[in-house]
């Protein structure tokens, strides 16, 4: 018997006026004895996923009307935290005290305690729901009474304890996987067992090894995966052009990072006899290859998206699928799903085609050579006989990122470190880079294309999957306005918050000292987009429908959206499909947004390690920096260079005394009254570098206060999050 979850919480939200047991539950929904046993089941899916929470006496309700909330913990280094909760209402702040035995990720169940002044709620955890890890990375120490491993993690603030029979033979100081046993209160710490001896810290590839680990991503495919590739065909075969557009004779080409070893979005562009443009944005037909529910599709949905890490990818798909059969490489006959749009010379598009083609790409270009090519008109061997084409692409790509910010689009440019490595894994250079024309073309082509599916799909009114923003919160943005006050900067809330004025505030940003800091915070300030088959539009792009199509190789929302077109064309979207979509697409999307925030934080962390391995043996030496943030025992400085960040306490400032002027957000000199705020440039000079607890410690250099400073960006690839 199929028992229907939004029976159960409709019945919990108006006919049941308190908390039932059970067998309540089932007698006044009149759930019959042989399908009691499927009832039950989902009960107790239900509780395990939050939806309703079991109350005393085993009684079983509402979150909210018991006056709790189901949500994440995201905890601070203090011991405190914050639970984000799922209903997307304000945050509740947790104090040390009553985290019980929630760890940083958990999702939890929180009693409202009381309403604090400002922003937050405050509340008590009653209850894990799900752990956000079963394993965790710390370093083995052997101690006088008991060993125990310290966690990597801060947010962990408890020691790890191991029994003698579970320390599968580490030594003091090595790094090692632990298996937690016990998870005791936070302020008694839990017990573990090491599963997996790492190594010194000091061996050379062990930092992004720890990683890897810490963030439980994956170093190889399983078994039934690599079956499942050795039935693939590694060439084309002449039937399946049958249905398809047959582009072959085009001249469709690819544009990547010049490392890039996955191709799976090929571009080309031909002028109509009427004068319009006609686009065609070209993505690997990954879906013809990785079938619904075969090993392939569950591992890839497992982990959602690739990761780029400073040394490595670690591939959504297997190499062989992403890096060889799928990927656009040149003159290799390809299976791609295409989009291709008519659009006037003012960019307005007035007709599309979305259908399944076979391409031969022409060239394998990089942004860099494309954009030697638009700076001096330079040729590279690649290029040559496409001139013509990037041209006429050059143009309309302004053309719709005119149009782009005029409807009032967000377009940040954060700086971006590189680390170049050499073949033993050490840091040989790091660098901000730039962010090209080049780069701004794909970008612009693969927006346009992404949205073009989404509002064809929404015409269409049928299940789906949408890459949607949020508008942020009213006290965030409060928040913000007032931090950009104590800058001297002025952005008024009120009314309705549009991306247009938003925009607006950026526009008087462009060449401030305080740019690309004012930038990052208003960042932070917004919500995350994420995966839903709810669409509510895109905030920060100003797009009522958008969806993410043009990345299948490396992202599973992608590969799921070009399933999905599929069976739209070809009649397949029956009311059985329907129903099974409309539960497992909730599901879908949230897997997939936790999974692209984790790699989000997994690729930062990546870089964060090996900027301070740079500034190991770089003590004594000085850098321009920009101050990025203040806390009562100092201020935090980025460097321009390398875009570290390191601390500069206030006990080293021995000029004068200096008080913190919270509100204000910065420190003055009590005789002096020498100001240090947020935005300066400063110089300063490396004192301290502690790998192991991922710190950098700064002095002031020279006079440096207030002082511009020039800065090198080299060309490189920027995020290939498109």
């Amino acid at each position: 018997m199929n028992i229907d979850q939004e029976k159960i919480l409709e019945f919990l939200s108006g006919e049941a006026d308190r908390p039932l047991k059970l067998r309540e539950i089932a007698r006044k929904m009149e759930i019959p004895d042989e399908g009691y046993g499927s009832f039950r089941r989902k009960i107790r899916s239900m509780l395990r996923d939050g939806l309703i929470v079991k109350i005393k006496r085993g009684k079983i309700g509402l979150p909210a009307k018991a006056n709790l909330v189901v949500g994440r913990l995201v905890s601070g280094r203090n011991g405190y935290g914050f639970v984000v909760p799922e209903d997307k209402s304000e945050d509740i702040y947790i104090r040390g005290e009553n985290m019980a035995s929630a760890f940083h990720g958990d999702k939890v169940v929180v009693r409202i305690l009381r309403t604090r002044r400002g922003p937050a709620r405050e509340g008590s955890v009653i209850k894990i729901l799900k752990r956000a890890k079963q394993t965790l990375v710390g370093t083995y120490h052997k101690g006088k009474f008991f060993d125990y491993v310290e966690p990597d993690d801060r947010k962990i603030p408890k020691d790890i304890y191991i029994a003698s029979d579970n320390s599968k033979g580490a030594s003091n100081g090595q790094k090692v996987v632990v298996s937690l046993l016990e998870w005791a209160d936070v302020n008694m710490g839990s017990e573990g067992k090491v599963i997996e001896v790492l190594g010194y810290p000091d061996e050379p590839g062990m930092d992004i090894l720890t990683l890897i680990k810490e963030f439980g991503l994956p170093l190889s495919f399983p078994e039934e995966v690599e079956e499942e590739l050795d039935d693939l065909p590694e060439r084309v075969e002449k039937k399946e052009f049958q249905g398809r557009l047959d582009l072959r004779h085009k001249n469709c080409f690819t544009i990547d990072p010049v490392d890039a070893k996955d191709h799976d979005d090929a571009v080309s562009l031909e002028i109509k006899p009427n004068g319009n443009y006609l686009l065609g944005v070209h993505i690997a037909d990954v879906s013809f290859y990785v079938k619904e529910n075969s090993a392939l599709d569950m591992e890839a949905l497992k982990r959602g998206t690739s990761v780029y890490l400073v040394d490595r990818v670690i591939p959504m798909l297997p190499e062989r699928l992403s890096n060889n059969i799928c990927s656009l490489k040149p003159n290799r006959i390809r299976l791609t799903f295409s989009v291709i749009m008519e659009l006037t010379p003012q960019g307005e598009r007035v007709g599309y085609q979305i259908k399944e083609s076979v391409i031969k790409s022409k060239a394998k270009l990089n942004y860099d050579e494309v954009q030697k090519f638009f700076d001096g008109g330079h040729a590279s061997k690649n290029i040559k006989g496409l001139e013509s084409d990037l041209e006429k692409m050059r143009k309309l790509s302004r053309k719709l990122l005119e149009k782009r910010l005029a409807r009032g689009s967000l377009d940040f440019d954060l700086p971006e470190a590189h680390v170049v490595l050499a073949k033993d894994g050490r840091v040989q250079d790091i660098f901000e880079v730039a962010r090209l024309e080049s780069h701004r073309l794909i970008e612009e082509f693969m927006l346009i294309a992404n949205r073009t599916v989404a509002e064809h799909v929404i015409r269409l009114s049928v299940p789906f999957l949408f890459r949607v923003h949020e508008e942020p919160d009213r006290d965030k943005m409060e928040a913000f306005s007032d931090f950009v006050s104590t800058l001297g900067y002025s952005f008024k809330v009120s009314g309705k918050i549009r991306p247009k004025k938003i925009q607006r505030f950026l526009k008087s940003l462009e060449g401030k000292p305080e740019e690309s800091l004012i930038n990052e915070i208003l960042l932070r300030s917004l919500k995350k987009a994420c995966y839903d088959p709810e669409n509510i539009g895109h905030f920060g792009l100003a797009f009522s429908h958008y969806t993410h199509f043009t990345s299948p190789i490396r992202r599973y929302p992608d590969l799921l959206v070009h399933r999905l077109l599929k069976e739209l064309q070809e009649g397949e979207y029956t009311f059985k499909r329907q129903s099974m979509l409309v539960r497992r697409l909730p599901k879908i999307g949230e897997i997939t947004s936790e999974r692209e925030r984790s790699a989000e934080e997994a690729e930062r962390e990546s870089i964060k390690i090996k900027q301070i391995e740079f500034l190991q043996d770089k003590l004594g030496e000085e850098y321009e920096g920009l101050i990025s943030g203040m806390v009562p025992f100092g201020f935090f400085v980025r460097l321009k260079s390398l875009l570290a960040e390191g601390l500069v306490r206030v006990s080293s400032l021995d000029d004068d005394y200096y008080l913190f002027d919270e509100r204000a957000k910065r420190w003055v000199g009590r005789r002096t009254k020498k100001i240090y705020k947020l935005g300066d440039q400063i110089k300063v000079q490396v004192v301290r570098v502690d790998k192991e607890q991922k710190e950098v410690d700064f002095v002031l250099a020279g006079r440096g206060h207030g002082t511009s400073f020039r800065t090198r960006k080299k060309r490189r690839p920027k995020s290939r999050r498109k």
